[in-house]
């Protein structure tokens, strides 16, 4: 029975991992992409064109929201992993062969996801600042 439960937990941390990697990745790209279309928007904008500010309105929101499901689906995984290795730690521990595993990659795995949230965070912020800068900021600077 515990060999089925190791097995278990093995196949749900591939889960999460392959969920993350998702995440990560389609929030990469969705900013980079919402990145260069609010930019061309942007300059649009800023000669007073309404529909572009509309645009560029709906494309900020869209990017608030991805970003923030994005986050929010990362620190879900986080829990989830953080949960599912400190039961493979403590059944490990029970068998006598949690020497074997070091601790500390918990706090290393902690450490990588907020790094990750960190890195979607910046670029989502980017997607909506550089614009900003391009309809507030007069040209002849």
């Amino acid at each position: 029975m515990l060999e089925r439960l190791h097995e278990h937990i093995n196949l749900e941390l591939g889960i999460n991992t392959r969920t993350d990697t998702i995440y990560v990745v389609t929030a990469i790209i969705f900013n980079f992409v919402m990145l260069g279309i609010n930019a061309s928007v942007a300059a649009g904008a800023s000669r007073g064109d309404a529909t572009a500010r509309a645009v560029l309105i709906i494309t900020m929101v869209l990017s608030i929201l991805v970003n923030g499901i994005a986050v929010l689906g990362l620190l879900t995984g986080r829990q989830t992993r953080h949960k599912l290795l400190r039961g493979l730690l403590k059944m490990y521990t029970d068998a006598g062969v949690g020497q074997y595993y070091d601790p500390t990659l918990l706090s290393n795995y902690d450490r990588r996801y907020v790094m990750f949230t960190a890195i979607i965070a910046l670029l989502g912020v980017a997607g909506i600042l550089i614009p900003l800068v391009m309809i507030l900021v007069p040209s002849g600077l």
